[in-house]
């Protein structure tokens, strides 16, 4: 069974090069700070072995936003929870995009930016994924009116 990092292990493992980096750790995840993220998932990519992006989504906080990025190490039979705080007070919720560090990460981004409305900057097609183009709103935010 694949061995769930917790948060005082991803610590340890982003401290030496990043360590300005975390912004707060939980028990199971630790939250980098936005600006330069693409540098921390890169470092985990290639460095680290953690070659697999499980899953990418999103959570409304009501005051902000959280992209979740699910990461697993096949050749350490490891996983952890990187997580991101962004939209401040639900204004212009943006992250940078993981496309160039795992291709798996395109269809996801764009599902999140159609239903939640956070964009990826430097996606290569960030466009509706579900939702027809004219379509108002974002339909999976707490604010969202039909």
């Amino acid at each position: 069974m694949t061995r769930v990092l917790t948060g005082s292990d991803i610590e340890n493992i982003l401290s030496s090069k990043f360590k300005n980096q975390i912004e707060f750790i939980g028990d199971d995840y630790v939250q980098v700070i936005n600006k330069d993220s693409l540098d921390v998932f890169n470092y985990l990519k290639i460095d680290q072995n953690y070659d697999l992006l499980s899953s990418v989504t999103s959570v409304d906080r009501i005051s902000h936003f959280e992209v979740v990025y699910h990461l697993t190490s096949l050749q350490k039979n490891e996983s952890m929870v990187i997580k991101i705080k962004c939209g401040a007070d639900r204004i212009d919720p943006n992250v940078k995009s993981v496309v160039s560090v795992w291709r798996g990460a395109e269809l996801q981004e764009r599902e999140i930016y159609d239903l939640m409305g956070i964009m990826f900057e430097g996606h290569p097609n960030m466009k509706r994924l579900l939702l027809w183009e004219n379509f108002e709103g974002h339909p999976l935010r707490k604010d969202f009116v039909s």
